[in-house]
């Protein structure tokens, strides 16, 4: 089944996707009750999915990206700097980070460029989504968890990444301004003849910059299973019911900084104002983002040297 969030006539609504047309649940229906357990609605009369503008599927509680790519871990270290090889840390267990919820974008929504950036990235995931809640799971237990799938797209203001992590904490400002997440929530049911022996999903993973393709991977290639990820972030806390665990980025093209690092130029260049990027998943979808001027806002002054008094 594939759900989707959107809105039509200026009225936000979900339903689900046949071919080219979404069968409405009833007003007030919210995907994330669905993923939570409540029964699926009767759907109503098909609405033509070219008159909608499709949102982001759920209003996730957190939102943590992994990064599970050992291709895409080698690149973008020598991109950011300058290191050969992947640090030995990497291969201890799957890390994340949390990102902002508040900054999710539907499948075809412009994503400006953030403040202050001028070196702008995309990043190919896919992201899974906790249906039960739980705590401690194992990666057995944890496939009973995940109810869906969509397309995640974590957006990267590259300079203002390298920058602040130079302070020794995960990116903030860099992967604050927008992640598309799109283009619908495919359940877990529909992705399982796609589970290869050791657990993972063989899906070819697509990116283009203005329909050139700069990347092709497949999810399969990554160094843990959603299951084992899920486990480990379930580790001594809970997890909730739409929380969204991003796989990480893709490897072979699966962002420009990768790219870069191992070309040792901006080669592709950064994103510009105009720039598409298409980011295509096998059995889930498609979504494409256009780059727009961002806002000018007030910069933050920098820290104040204090002195150092004491009482």
């Amino acid at each position: 089944m594939r759900l989707a969030t959107y809105q039509r006539e200026g009225l936000r609504r979900c339903g689900v996707v046949e071919g080219k047309e979404v069968l409405p649940f009833p007003e007030g229906t919210d995907l994330l009750d669905l993923v939570g357990g409540a029964p699926v609605p009767a759907t109503g009369a098909p609405v033509p999915l070219a008159g909608v503008r499709l949102l982001p599927p759920l209003e996730p509680p957190s939102v943590r990206d992994f990064v599970t790519f050992e291709e895409h871990v080698e690149g973008v270290r020598r991109s950011v700097s300058g290191e050969e090889g992947v640090p030995d840390a990497w291969y201890d267990a799957p890390t994340f980070y949390f990102t902002n919820p508040a900054a999710l974008v539907g499948a075809h929504d412009d994503v400006p460029v953030p403040p202050g950036c001028e070196v702008l990235d995309f990043e190919l995931e896919v992201a899974a989504v906790v249906g039960r809640p739980g705590g401690d799971l194992t990666p057995e237990r944890a496939r009973e968890h995940i109810f869906g799938y969509t397309v995640f797209n974590d957006w990267s203001a590259r300079d203002l990444q390298s920058r602040e992590m130079q302070v020794g904490l995960g990116p903030c400002k860099g992967k604050d301004a927008a992640a598309t997440l799109g283009p619908w929530l495919v359940t877990a049911d529909e992705l399982e003849p796609h589970r290869d022996g050791e657990g993972f999903l063989r899906l070819a993973l697509t990116a283009e910059v203005n329909g050139e393709v700069v990347g092709v991977d497949l999810l399969s290639n990554m160094g843990w299973t959603f299951e084992e990820m899920l486990s480990h972030a379930s580790r001594g806390t809970r997890v909730r019911s739409g929380d969204v665990l991003g796989s990480g980025t893709c490897g072979n093209g699966g962002c420009l900084a990768e790219l870069w690092g191992r070309r040792g130029r901006q080669d592709p260049p950064p994103l510009r104002p105009g720039d598409t990027v298409t980011l295509t998943v096998e059995g889930i979808g498609t979504v494409a983002n256009t780059v727009v001027p961002g806002r000018a806002v007030e910069p933050v002054p920098g820290a104040r040297r204090r002195p150092r008094d004491r009482p």
